[in-house]
């Protein structure tokens, strides 16, 4: 037992608490570390996150720790820019940046965060930051300014209050960027409108090519003067003298390094900032801008009323600390995927050509590889059934114009990255067919999913179809590849066999156990193989190296992803007890003599499991498919004691758009989604006193953990709605229906309980 763990639950703690969820959100946790969340408002998968960017100079030598643009150890503020990834493994966004500046000079330039005064940044300090659900203050020290930002579905809202009698301007942005390089900005604009308003655009390519993304800005005070500059080239800004290119206070500018200075004079009231974005054009961001009334009190309200509604799914009962880090990850599971379709329905897609969404609002950020392991299972729980089939339409439609004819791999903004491996849209689509969550058209999704799943081109998808594995001679990160498409291939057999298609049922189950092809029995791992059908040598199992046989991870964590099969993977491993010793192994391996240090999602080690990376998320849950629950028990104590706190650095690694903090919601529970698409969850063990689902159905779904303490950490019973649970699972029905599950904890394993086979979670061989 962990002292984190032994601290949260000890008998001589105060005693739990309950309250609102809402109110126990901290939303700075993971704000520092390598957490990579944002502190700033965003409503619940709302378009619009604005937040705090400490810091875009580093970017092109270190892009990764600024992920979400603000890292908690920096001393200034560049500005509030209002698109941002919560927790992503890769760096971009941070569009349209806006700082308040005071005084009569007006830098254009960020300036040095080790020199104030020498650009429109401002030193801060944390103890004037205020970060709730949907709302971020801050005091800009150097100008003196309080700022506070709030964001609606489609618009996000600032408010300064500037000294009084300073004079009161703001720097519009548009060159900045997370992952900024020379040249990244393609092209942009500027125009202010008769009646005040500003848009713009801008152009970029990054991660995801060719991005378009528009905007629409309107201030509660008339600007008296402005002035919009190109400062491709040009040297250091002083006053208000432009760069020698002409006027700059002309109503419309175009280029590749635009800033504006917007003037306010001396103001008797805070100065409001509303700003709308649109992936579709201008005028859909003004539409946008118009379909959202209201002050920023108005938006700040409604969208807190949207967080605790959606926050109200869950109740958490349990010690202060622990309550803080599961409502916080409740929270950030709440994120993503985010709203990309405009008021009027319109979206931009893969093709880069605009699109209708008819009875539905279309998102995008899908950052698959790991969500579909967790975050979106939990979301089948807590959010409306529409909500589900927003997103599974979502993929669909853009699979119906991508280029490539494929289901979203990693996408953001309606623009593909192709990013990681595998095609996750494919169990996201399939879990949510098999739940029956209505609004969804089955089989075209099915007809989406076999055409990603046969686009020979992608990922050496060919060569799987053609030999039974991805040959690593032929296809990088073969290894990986090939047990992650047998699982997305189990998801299609399942809904094929759902929808009566018996033939294709029977294909996809049958490349379901490709997984075999590249186990090696003689040494008990998941290897990659030849063309020829030899195993590559030479052959280090705990060996990290990017583009190789794995993805960000190597053969410990692999070999354990066979989800839909883990009773043949036991049995190839040589049965229960090898299984379990293999297990320990892992986890209690010393890696004194081993360097991940070039691998920047290597983090969160537990031996050779690494929380802080996805592929090892379900394997603490996989003693119960052996036999020894007690032990699945003991590794989640120890997981949940070494990789959360209620902390900024609180995250082991970066939260990869709400998957870190699924697995915490889950496993607070007492319960995991090992298995999306097999409609059960594997019984755990819980980490708090009681919780409870308020499901989309209206009823309620209540854990209850009896006895529940430091020294009482391991499963004595099990019930539910009052029945004796042998099984180490419990369905996705049995919560569905309502009721409560109880958990009865003692000092000791209970080394009896779920232990026959026929008591253990699904396989595909078995039938579970």
């Amino acid at each position: 037992m962990s002292a984190l763990v032994a601290a949260l639950l000890a008998a001589a703690a105060p005693a739990s608490g309950s309250g609102s969820t809402f109110l126990a959100v901290d939303p700075m946790i993971g704000t520092g570390g390598e957490g990579h969340t944002f502190p700033g408002a965003v409503a619940p998968f709302g378009m619009v996150q604005l937040s705090p960017d400490t810091d875009t100079s580093h970017q092109i030598r270190d892009a990764y720790k600024w992920a979400a643009g603000y890292r908690y150890t920096d001393p200034t503020i560049q500005g509030f820019s209002h698109t941002h990834f919560s927790g992503a493994g890769h760096s971009d966004l941070g569009d349209v940046l806006v700082m308040p500046v005071s005084g009569s000079i007006v830098p254009l330039e960020a300036g040095d965060a080790s020199r104030p005064g020498s650009g429109y940044r401002s030193r801060f300090d944390h103890r004037t930051e205020r970060a709730e659900p949907g709302y971020y203050a801050v005091t800009l020290a150097d100008s003196k300014v309080r700022a506070e930002v709030t964001a609606g579905l489609r618009v996000g809202v600032h408010r300064y209050r500037f000294a009084p009698g300073a004079e009161a301007h703001l720097v519009l942005d548009l060159r900045t960027s997370l992952y900024d390089y020379p040249g990244k900005i393609l092209w942009s604009s500027l125009r202010l409108h008769p009646d005040g308003t500003i848009t713009g655009s801008r152009q970029t390519r990054g991660w995801a090519p060719d991005r378009q993304l528009f905007f629409a800005l309107r201030t509660s005070a008339p600007i008296v003067g402005h002035g919009f500059e190109d400062r491709e080239g040009a040297i250091a800004y002083k006053g208000f003298q432009g760069p020698g290119r002409g006027r700059d206070d002309v109503a419309e500018r175009s280029g590749r390094a635009l800033v504006a200075r917007l003037d306010f004079g001396r103001l008797a009231a805070p100065l409001e900032v509303k700003v709308a974005l649109s992936s579709v054009d201008e005028a859909g961001a003004i539409a946008n801008l118009d379909s959202e009334p209201g002050d920023f009190d108005a938006i700040r309200a409604a969208t807190r009323a949207r967080w605790e509604a959606a926050l109200d799914a869950l109740t958490l009962t349990g010690p202060a600390p622990l309550r803080r880090s599961v409502a916080t990850a409740f929270y950030h599971t709440l994120i993503a995927p985010s709203l990309a379709g405009d008021a009027d329905g319109r979206w931009r897609g893969p093709d880069n050509q605009v699109h209708q969404a008819r009875g539905y609002d279309f998102h995008s950020t899908f950052s698959l590889w790991d969500t579909f392991r967790a975050e979106h299972p939990l979301l089948t729980l807590v959010q409306p059934p529409a909500r589900t089939a927003a997103f599974v339409r979502s993929l669909v439609d853009s699979q119906a114009v991508s280029p490539f004819g494929i289901l979203p791999i990693w996408q953001f903004q309606g623009r593909e990255t192709w990013t990681m491996i595998g095609y996750h849209a494919v169990p996201v689509i399939a879990d949510a067919i098999l739940k029956d969550m209505p609004g969804i058209d089955a089989e075209a999704a099915l007809k989406a999913m076999v055409a990603s799943a046969d686009y020979a081109p992608y990922g050496g998808l060919g060569d799987y179809m053609r030999y039974g594995y991805v040959p690593i001679d032929r296809e990088p990160e073969a290894a990986s590849k090939t047990v992650e498409y047998a699982y997305d291939d189990w998801t299609i057999a399942r809904v094929a066999a759902k929808l009566g298609h018996a033939d294709l049922a029977r294909r996809f189950t049958a490349r379901a156990g490709n997984w075999r092809n590249s186990f090696d029995p003689a040494t008990g791992f998941v290897r990659a193989r030849l063309a020829s059908g030899a195993f590559r040598t030479p052959f280090d199992p705990t060996a990290i190296n990017y583009g190789s046989d794995y993805t960000e991870g190597n053969a410990w964590q692999y070999s354990w992803f066979v989800p839909q099969d883990q009773a043949a993977l036991i049995a190839a491993m040589g049965g229960d007890a090898a299984t379990v010793r293999k297990l320990d192994a892992m986890f209690d391996y010393d890696n004194s003599k081993l360097d991940y240090s070039h691998a920047e999602d290597i983090a969160g080690l537990i031996g050779q499991y690494i929380h802080g990376n996805e592929p090892s998320h379900h394997v603490a849950y996989l003693y119960d498919y052996a036999g020894q629950p007690w032990r699945t028990q003991e590794r989640l104590a120890q997981i949940v004691g070494s990789q959360y706190k209620p902390t900024p650095d609180g995250l082991a690694g970066n939260d990869d758009l709400g998957q870190m903090s699924a697995w915490l919601v889950f496993t607070a529970l007492g319960f995991y989604p090992v298995t999306p698409g097999s409609g059960e969850y594997v019984i755990g063990r819980p980490f708090l006193d009681r919780a409870t689902l308020a499901l989309p159905n209206g009823r309620r779904f209540t854990m209850e953990a009896r006895h529940l303490s430091a020294a009482n950490r391991y499963v004595g019973s099990v019930t539910l709605n009052g029945r004796p649970l042998a099984r180490s699972v419990i369905r996705h029905a049995d919560i569905l229906a309502g009721g409560t599950l109880v958990f009865t904890m003692q000092k000791t394993p209970n080394r009896k309980w779920a232990t026959a086979p026929g008591d253990r979670p699904y396989s595909m061989s078995s039938g579970g």
